[in-house]
């Protein structure tokens, strides 16, 4: 038995971290958190000073017990859970599952899983700081009193299975009131007029800016015709016609006369983005790969389990000089030094905390090229992310070349026409890496470059074209700008972000449209409302900022957490539970229509896992109002699969199961047999009936079997345990064209 124990929190890099540290050391995984509050009770005792109880799980006995043991026989055993303050109170609650004194219990942090890393925590150890242990308390103490005392109510007034959440909340009001927003939004008309020059060869669009000195808007048509007039002696033969977003177009073909009044050329500088932190990383992986948020971070701690990256749970975008070092070399190997530009981003933010340095590749020489054999699609994608990042961060300013021309038509020198455009001289780190936008950033861009133009010449303008728009409502939150709006309005931390909006999807307070887009549902709505309601002051923005800061002064030691949470108490939470009690009422969903059978309203009733319309007189009144086009589905797929045997056992038959979203196949003896099974489409049938008579579900080479899988983008060929077996083939055009072919054919029949 080796000398000193190393608990790790998770089982995934153990191996790595003992291969560094044996035979003197050896390590073991405690399996995230061991003790944790009890699951039927608050938990708090709020008459003694908010003393928390705490308990070991069930389902982490056996792994306490083992921990037990193994540090009786050994002499030392160091804490070496990640360096964050969940993980520092996992440290704490070990040394307290394990009888060991956290003021002398030797605690070592590393920000990568390298043996350098590693070797240098050993040689550095410390204890646990207890102060961030207490302001991790005092954030689950916060949130479980929330939870556990405001859900209660939501159950009583609004109907059973909701729940409130101190940061889960206050995400869903974002998404309610944007959708709130795209509702009442009206648009306004506006016009745009251009006309397009020639100047040789070249042809490019100048759009009017500004008349008598002032930029000029145009508000509808009328005013449009109006202006042309005093550009052509005749408006007639202006034809209008609509484009293809459905706008109204003026257009009038004639010469004109320009003359170039104003050029101006000037040399603009782009900087580098700083390197990842947590919240930027989860932003660009969600843009730019289309990972959900929880992806990133499950493929991120993967990544730095296996030793590729550094810590992913961080607000700093400092880099260490180990990292400055390496980046020189790889710009300086695969460009050339004129690239590189040593580069030391700060934190803007004062209460940056948590880890010291921001995410990078533990080894910048290892491109993503020479990984490719030993990661996983998505992993291969988020290490390029990142390796890109952190390399451009260190290469010189891009330099842009800005001209601007300014026109006037010789008809009438009172308007003012430009037009822009940018061409990159050196491109520098743009070579590598641009940062994505999102949605309500996204601009039009121009293609071409302007040809080279003397001040006073003059050129010919054969049409003017005038065009229609109307501003567009905001775009609805995808995952990555709601991040972006939860870090500027301070709502949470940057690792709470992923648990945070998998939360809200998994209790269908939002819902994905469109593939990417955050929706609310009509439970969010409601429950939205109710809140702002009766707990106004814990919905408010600020008010979760503020939070924050509480928990930030409690780990520098400027706050006592006891305080904090008896002035959240009695202040706020505690007058806000007693008027939700006595003053609100029971919110009724109303479908405005009567109950045939008893002549009682119908109300909207919910189970849990769809939404129905039943008679306000249940029980007495049992009637159920059915959804024909539902029940009509549902029985073509009780034909269609009912009474066939279940794959797992002959005896049990299937039978078609309704779930949140979607119907689904199961063991008529489910939930006692886990056996379940998604309905395929007609089309995806299809497609796996002609790969079948093409022998194409078995891998040539290897005989391994192969399914149909889909990606982000398209269906693809896979083995059945794909990434870990890594076959992977697309799916032949023959069979694309066979299938579109048989389509075709069943809808003309």
């Amino acid at each position: 038995m080796a000398k000193n124990l190393v608990i790790v929190e998770s089982p995934a890099k153990w191996k790595t971290i003992e291969k560094y540290l044996w035979p003197d050391y050896k390590v073991v995984a405690s399996m995230g958190h061991i003790r944790d509050l009890p699951s039927k009770s608050l938990g708090i005792d709020i008459d003694k000073n908010f003393e928390p109880t705490y308990e070991i799980t069930q389902e982490k006995t056996k792994t306490v017990n083992n921990l037990k043991k193994l540090a009786k026989e050994s002499n030392e055993v160091w804490i070496a859970t990640d360096e964050d303050r969940e993980w520092e109170a996992i440290g704490w609650h070990l040394c307290a599952a394990l009888k060991l004194d956290p003021k002398s219990t030797k605690r070592i942090v590393f920000h990568e899983i390298t043996k350098k890393a590693i070797n240098n925590a050993v040689k550095n150890p410390r204890v646990i700081d207890l102060d961030l242990v207490d302001a991790q308390q005092a954030r689950r103490l916060l949130d479980r009193l929330v939870w556990f005392k405001v859900s209660p109510v939501l159950w009583k007034k609004i109907r059973k299975w909701l729940s409130a959440w101190r940061v889960q909340s206050v995400a869903v009001k974002l998404i309610v009131e944007k959708e709130n927003e795209i509702k009442n939004f009206k648009p306004q008309e506006s016009w745009k007029i251009f006309v397009e020059l020639i100047f040789w060869k070249s042809k490019f669009k100048a759009e009017l800016h500004k008349v008598s000195g002032k930029v000029k808007k145009f508000k509808n048509k009328e005013d449009v015709l109006k202006f042309i007039s005093t550009l052509y002696d005749n408006i007639e033969d202006v034809k209008e016609k609509q484009n293809k977003k459905g706008f109204v177009e003026l257009e009038k073909i004639w010469d004109l006369e320009f003359k170039l009044v104003d050029s101006i050329k000037k040399d603009s500088k782009r900087k580098p983005w700083s390197p990842f932190t947590t919240s930027t990383l989860q932003q660009e992986a969600s843009r730019k790969n289309g990972f959900w948020v929880k992806q990133t971070m499950m493929i991120a701690q993967k990544l730095y389990e296996s030793g590729f990256i550094s810590y992913m749970r961080t607000d700093s975008v400092n880099l260490s000089d180990d990292a400055l070092k390496a980046s020189e070399e790889v710009i300086k190997k695969y460009w050339w030094a004129d690239y590189h530009k040593k580069r030391k981003y700060t934190t803007k933010s004062s209460g940056a905390q948590e880890a010291h340095e921001a995410i990078r590749p533990t080894d910048i020489t290892k491109t993503p090229e020479s990984l490719k054999s030993k990661l996983d699609v998505q992993q291969l994608k988020l290490y390029t992310l990142i390796w890109k990042r952190t390399v451009a961060s260190q290469m010189a300013e891009a330099v842009v070349e800005v001209t601007t021309f300014t026109f006037s038509p010789t008809i009438n020198k009172n308007s003012e026409w430009k037009t822009k455009w940018e061409v990159i001289k050196f491109d520098w780190f743009m070579k590598l890496y641009i940062e994505s936008k999102d949605d309500d950033d996204l601009e039009e861009q121009a293609e071409g470059v302007l040809p080279a133009i003397n001040i006073w010449e003059l050129l010919t303008a054969k049409k003017l074209d005038a065009t229609q728009t109307f501003s567009r409502p905001p775009a609805r939150y995808t995952e990555a700008s709601l991040v972006k709006k939860l870090e500027a309005e301070w709502i949470g931390r940057p690792s709470t972000y992923a648990p945070t909006i998998d939360t809200i999807i998994n209790r269908w307070y939002v819902e994905k449209v469109e593939k990417k887009y955050l929706a609310p549902t009509e439970t969010a709505f409601i429950v939205t409302e109710f809140l702002e309601k009766y707990f106004p002051e814990m919905m408010q923005y600020k008010f979760t900022s503020q939070v924050e800061w509480g928990f930030d002064e409690i780990a520098q030691w400027k706050k006592n957490w006891r305080e904090m949470l008896k002035n959240f108490w009695e202040k706020t939470l505690k007058k806000d539970l007693e008027n939700a009690g006595e003053n609100a009422e029971k919110v009724i969903e109303k479908v405005w229509r009567k109950c045939p059978e008893c002549w009682s309203d119908l109300v909207y009733r919910y189970s849990k896992t769809w939404k129905f319309a039943g008679c306000s007189n249940y029980p007495e009144c049992k009637f159920i109002e059915k959804d024909e086009a539902k029940e009509a589905e549902l029985d073509k797929l009780r034909e269609k699969y009912e009474w066939k045997p279940c794959p797992d056992w002959i005896d049990w038959t299937i039978v078609v199961k309704t779930g949140r979203f979607w119907p689904f196949l199961a063991s008529s003896e489910y939930p006692k047999v886990k056996w379940i099974w998604q309905i395929k489409s007609d089309k995806d049938e299809l497609l796996e009936e002609l790969l079948k008579e093409k022998w194409l579900l078995i891998d040539e080479e290897t005989w391994e079997e192969l399914v149909v899988k889909n990606s982000r983008r398209w269906p693809f060929l896979a083995a059945k345990n794909y990434p870990k077996v890594k076959i992977a083939k697309n799916i032949p055009k023959d069979i694309w064209d066979e299938l579109n072919k048989r389509l075709e054919e069943d809808k003309q029949d």
